[in-house]
């Protein structure tokens, strides 16, 4: 799980600890439920803190929720980056992207459901999953992999599907499986320009294994 760099003292550490207990069970709710709808009694009880050591680390549940959901999806984008590292393609990152997302539904449960149900409103955030993505859109149109006007647009697009894969993936066990996600993924790569044939191969090149 992402954390800071380790406090330097005693309090520092506790402080530290303390955070990333709420910080998990918020995680554990959102993925449990959906929502955050949990009273902060409830939260501190599963952190197993005191209810006042809320309001030393967040001013609202709304704030504890959002860094639940920036800290799960910084997890599943540094997953993905350590597996993907040393690849240099981008139709081949974006196309191990979404076979590799697809398998984590079973491997990384709770990432995948914050993901699910949180992962729409970050398509255009300014950290986390986004700037990730489109850094690989705009590098694939400066190597002529990809033909786009648009990579804000084509972003859209790749996380609308990726989205559209995990809910199949987690709400239909078995209809979400590895030849579904290469045949998205195959279509993703058509959709930003990459020739029918080389698609075809991309997507069915070895993938990394999760841990």
């Amino acid at each position: 799980m992402p954390t800071s760099a380790t406090p330097g003292n005693r309090f520092e550490r506790r402080r530290a600890e303390t955070r990333q207990a709420l910080v998990r069970a918020a995680r554990q709710i959102l993925a449990e439920a959906g929502d955050a709808g949990a009273s902060i009694q409830a939260i501190a009880e599963r952190a197993d803190v005191g209810f006042g050591s809320f309001y030393n680390h967040f001013a609202s549940k709304g704030e504890l929720f959002d860094a639940a959901v920036t800290d799960a999806l910084d997890e599943y984008g540094q997953a993905i980056d350590e597996r993907l590292r040393g690849i240099d393609d981008p139709a081949e990152l974006v196309a191990a992207s979404f076979r590799l997302s697809a398998a984590m539904a079973e491997s990384h449960p709770e990432i995948m459901q914050i993901l699910r149900r949180r992962g729409l409103e970050q398509i255009h955030a300014d950290h986390g999953l986004a700037p990730r993505a489109l850094r690989d859109l705009e590098r694939g149109v400066a190597l002529g992999s990809f033909t786009l006007a648009d990579p804000a647009i084509a972003l859209a697009a790749l996380a609308g599907s990726l989205l559209a894969l995990v809910e199949l993936r987690l709400s239909k066990p078995g209809a979400g499986d590895d030849r579904a996600a290469e045949e998205m993924a195959e279509l993703v790569l058509r959709m930003l320009g990459v020739p029918m044939d080389e698609a075809a191969e991309v997507v069915r090149r070895p993938l990394p294994p999760l841990a």
